[in-house]
């Protein structure tokens, strides 16, 4: 148990780092002695607080163009506007930028000037939900941690468009029009530090191709994939959370070892077209497979065999450490077998 709780504590560690790093930097202030050279001029369409003088607010005016950003900006909020271009010259001056919010505006990638992001050399977090783009910006600054583009209509990712973003960490293309055709095998190459990815609400019937090796997380709901290519995970050893609820995924759609991938610890397969109890690691602590078509749990089937067992006292540490089971919605009748408790002996919670 203890070995578990500390691994436990090391991923989240480790998946909280980038944010972590983020925040540290987000939140370093200048030295006394920099503030003298930066005006402290606000535009006549914004706020300026006096209180966080590296925050420009510039959210729910109506703006149609992005002001110029003085050269003290941090923290950029554009938000939920009418602007359907992001040019060069407002951002001329703003060489601090670490974070600009242009969720809910109108921007198309023809209205994106070609430089006008890379030139941010320190930006960290770029959100651009809910706008008119058709295919993932670029050229963006190697900076870049996180890239928020929810909610548009991209169904292209142009070749090499990720090839220099060494340190982004987490990508989140969901709810757009994404087909399996807009993957090339190198399409995510670049991305070594990618832990994030969600593509839930696209159009995809594949799964993605060769994704980033430090991928943790990966988030494929509502789309229409129905298999698992054999050895899939071998190029994603690291990944712990896989979400692929809402697909077509059958019993003859999945790779021979099933999910029995050491890494993965919350695996959610609800609303799917499983009619059998998929194969899991010891080490998988939630799994999700309600609203499939299951009739039945034969535990002597889907009981995982533990690599290891030294002794009795190590039952709990090496035996399977399943704690949580989602089976409703399936063909299943109560009773839960007993056996099924004797197997998975950390199991707190089946919902049936």
């Amino acid at each position: 148990m203890a070995t578990t709780i500390f691994f436990l504590i090391w991923l989240l560690f480790i998946t909280d780092t980038a944010w972590t790093q983020s925040v540290r930097q987000l939140y370093d202030v200048y030295e006394p002695e920099d503030w003298s050279v930066h005006d402290f001029s606000c535009p006549w369409e914004c706020f300026c607080p006096p209180s966080f003088p590296t925050a420009l607010y510039c959210e729910n005016r109506g703006l149609k163009e992005i002001p110029a950003i003085p050269s003290r900006i941090w923290y950029l909020y554009l938000e939920n506007n009418l602007i359907e271009t992001i040019p060069e010259k407002p951002f001329v001056n703003a060489t601090q930028l670490r974070w600009i919010n242009l969720n809910k505006n109108k921007i198309t990638n023809y209205g994106i000037e070609k430089g006008a992001l890379s030139q941010l050399k320190k930006l960290l977090f770029l959100f651009l939900e809910d706008n008119e783009l058709e295919e993932v910006p670029s050229p963006l600054p190697r900076s870049l941690e996180q890239l928020q583009l929810a909610r548009n209509k991209v169904s292209r990712i142009p070749q090499g468009t990720f090839s220099n973003l060494e340190n982004l960490t987490l990508l989140d293309l969901q709810h757009n029009k994404l087909l399996d055709s807009a993957f090339q095998r190198d399409t995510f190459k670049g991305l070594k530090n990618l832990m994030q990815l969600n593509m839930a609400k696209n159009a995809l019937r594949s799964m993605p191709p060769r994704l980033p090796a430090n991928t943790m997380q990966l988030f494929l709901d509502n789309n229409s994939i129905e298999g698992i290519p054999e050895n899939y995970f071998n190029v994603i050893p690291k990944v712990a959370f896989l979400r692929l609820n809402h697909n077509k995924i059958s019993d003859a759609g999945l790779p021979s070892r099933g999910f029995d991938v050491s890494s993965i610890l919350d695996l959610q397969l609800s609303h799917n077209q499983l009619t059998m109890f998929p194969r899991i690691s010891t080490r998988l602590q939630h799994l999700h497979l309600d609203h499939n078509k299951i009739k039945s749990v034969n535990v002597s089937m889907i009981c995982p065999a533990p690599t290891t067992l030294h002794a009795e006292q190590d039952v709990f540490i090496h035996g399977p450490q399943l704690s949580y089971l989602r089976l409703d919605g399936n063909e299943i009748k109560p009773p839960i077998p007993m056996d099924l408790m004797t197997c998975f002996k950390l199991l707190q919670a089946v919902i049936i």
